[in-house]
C-alpha cells in the first residue's frame, strides 16, 4: 500500500496528533502491532472480490457498473456519543456502525453493495475487535467492505459509508411523496433498544461488553440489524414515503410528514416487550422502518410473499400538516438531536 500521507483505500493519514512523533506510531493492541499489519489482520476477516473488482489494498476500489439509480450515504458512530464501551464492547460499535449506515439504504428500500470504513482511534485501541464487529455486520447484512482509512485520534470513531441499489421495480423511496389518506405503517416494535440501554446503565458489575445470558433488549441496543427485506417490500408494495427509526419514532416521523406536507393521526404504536411508551416514541436506535402507503392489502400482501412479518398499521397521513396526534392527543417531535452551539 501507498505511505502515511497517500489517502489510500485503506491506510493512510496516520499522522500524529499536534506535537507528537511525525512518523505516526502502532495501532492496535496486538504484538508487533501497526497501521499495515491492523490492515492487513482485517484484510484477511474479508471475502476475495470478485473477478474483475478490486478492494483493500490500492489507491482506490474498483467496482462493476450496476444498472439503475445508485444510492450512497455516510454514517459515523463516535464512542461516548452513540456507544457506551463501558456497557458495549468495540465489536458491538463496528457492528453497529455498519448497521447503521445500511439502515439508510434500507430507508430508501434498496439493497446495500458496497462498504468503505473509515476509523480514528487511540493506539491502545484493539482493532481486531472493532474490525471483527465490522465484517460480521457486513455478512449479516450481504454487503462486501471494498475500502477505508485508518488513523490515530483521541477518541474511537467510525465511518462507513454504503452505496446500494435498487434491484427492479419502482424506484428508491423517498421521505417526500407521503399523502394525505395513506396508510402509516412500522415494521416492527419500537423502543427495545432504549430499554436495553437502560437495563445496561441499572446492570451491576460484571454485566458489561460479553456478559452471559444476553436479553433481547440488550441485544437489540448492542446489534441493531437494518431492515433491509423489509424496506424492499415496502418499495415494491408501492410505499410512497419511508424513513428508518433512528432518533425516535415520533421524531422521524415528523421529519417524513415534514418533507410530504402531511399531518398524521396515529391510532397506536407497537411497543417492544420491556420498553416504555417514552421509550417507543422517543428513544431511537430501534432502525425499523416506517412506511406509508395508499393501499394497505398491497402491503400485508407483498409483506406474507416475502415470508414476513407483516408491518403494524399505526394510522394515516391528513391533510393538515400540524395534526400531528396519538390516540387523538398531540404528540410531540422529541427525539435525540445533536446539539451544535
Amino acid at each position: 500500500m501507498p505511505g502515511p500521507n497517500s489517502g489510500d483505500t485503506v491506510g493512510g493519514e496516520i499522522g500524529a496528533p499536534p506535537g507528537g512523533d511525525p512518523t505516526g506510531g502502532s495501532v492496535g493492541a496486538a504484538p508487533g502491532g501497526g497501521e499495515f499489519a491492523a490492515i492487513d489482520r482485517f484484510r484477511h476477516l474479508l471475502p476475495a472480490p470478485p473477478v474483475g473488482e478490486v478492494w483493500i489494498g490500492d489507491d482506490a476500489a474498483v467496482l462493476a457498473a450496476v444498472p439503475g439509480p445508485l444510492l450512497l450515504t455516510t454514517d459515523m458512530s463516535v464512542a461516548g456519543v452513540h456507544a457506551d464501551l463501558d456497557l458495549s464492547g468495540l465489536e458491538d460499535l463496528g457492528w453497529r456502525a455498519v448497521a447503521v449506515a445500511v439502515s439508510d439504504i434500507a430507508a430508501m428500500g434498496g439493497r446495500a453493495r458496497d462498504l468503505v470504513v473509515a476509523v480514528a482511534a487511540p493506539a491502545s485501541t484493539d482493532l481486531d475487535l472493532l474490525y471483527e464487529g465490522v465484517a460480521a455486520s457486513a455478512r449479516a447484512h450481504g454487503c462486501h467492505v471494498v475500502g477505508g482509512d485508518l488513523s490515530n485520534a483521541g477518541e474511537v470513531i467510525v465511518v462507513v459509508s454504503v452505496t446500494g441499489v435498487v434491484p427492479d421495480g419502482p424506484g428508491p423511496v423517498l421521505r417526500s411523496g407521503a399523502r394525505s389518506g395513506h396508510h402509516l405503517f412500522v415494521t416492527g416494535p419500537v423502543g427495545a433498544a432504549a430499554a436495553g440501554l437502560r437495563h445496561l446503565r441499572a446492570a451491576p458489575a460484571g454485566t458489561g461488553p460479553g456478559a452471559a445470558g444476553e436479553s433481547p433488549l440488550v441485544r437489540a441496543h448492542r446489534r441493531p440489524r437494518a431492515r433491509l427485506a423489509e424496506g424492499d417490500a415496502a418499495r415494491r408494495a408501492g410505499a410512497s414515503a419511508m424513513v428508518d427509526v433512528s432518533d425516535g419514532l415520533a421524531a422521524d416521523l415528523g421529519h417524513l410528514a415534514d418533507a410530504s406536507s402531511v399531518g398524521f393521526r396515529l391510532d397506536h404504536v407497537p411497543v417492544a416487550p420491556g420498553a416504555t411508551l417514552a421509550e417507543a416514541l422517543t428513544g431511537g436506535d430501534d432502525y425499523e422502518l416506517v412506511f406509508s402507503a395508499p393501499d394497505a392489502g398491497r402491503v400485508l400482501a407483498l409483506f406474507a410473499e416475502a415470508g414476513l412479518a407483516p408491518p403494524t398499521l399505526m394510522g394515516a397521513c391528513g391533510p393538515d400538516p400540524a395534526e400531528r396526534t396519538l390516540a387523538g392527543e398531540p404528540l410531540p417531535p422529541a427525539g435525540w438531536e445533536h446539539s451544535w452551539s
